[in-house]
């Protein structure tokens, strides 16, 4: 699929313009940010998620799963990843508030399933076995959706992203 530079910025221009013929009538608004201090990682994601659960509540109770989005730009070196304890606490967040499955995805550069092993992600999927964790190598899936994206030249390029990641039934968290 190609793009042109004159649509993308077509596109961009008139979009605020077409929200309310779209059915979009929804106001932009500042993202809500939560700040816990702690010593414990885990704790403190869970802690996190609640201080602002009265705006995650309602999306999540409207989703069929949830997509909790790690960032692996390391596959073997634990400080460029996302940390396990970050993972629990946010499973320990869902826990009563999410009944449905929950799916740990991520595409790195490098073989991602190693990456889980090598992160004890497998051990996170164990402990929260009732909450039916999966880990997904969106890599080995394949299965993708193609966006337009602008370059550094303002050119529209082509970028494949994971489906998962952008179905509309899934509550997507970015653990990043």
């Amino acid at each position: 699929m190609r793009f042109t530079r004159r649509a993308m910025l077509q596109i961009s221009a008139f979009a605020p313009a077409l929200r309310p013929l779209l059915g979009q009538s929804v106001p932009l608004r500042r993202s809500t940010v939560s700040v816990v201090q702690g010593n414990d990682r885990r704790k403190n994601i869970a802690a996190a998620l609640e201080a602002i659960d009265d705006q995650i509540g309602p999306a999540l109770r409207a989703k069929k799963y949830v997509v909790i989005k790690p960032n692996f730009v390391s596959t073997t070196n634990q400080l460029a990843a996302t940390h396990a304890g970050t993972i629990h606490g946010i499973l320990d967040y869902l826990e009563p508030r999410f009944k449905g499955p929950v799916m740990v995805a991520e595409a790195s550069a490098g073989d991602t399933m190693q990456a889980f092993e090598e992160f004890r992600y497998r051990q996170i999927a164990n402990e929260h076995r009732s909450q039916r964790v999966e880990l997904v190598d969106l890599n080995r899936e394949a299965k993708y959706v193609t966006v337009p994206l602008i370059d550094y030249d303002l050119h529209a390029k082509p970028a494949r992203l994971g489906a998962r990641l952008m179905d509309p039934d899934a509550f997507v968290i970015c653990a990043a």
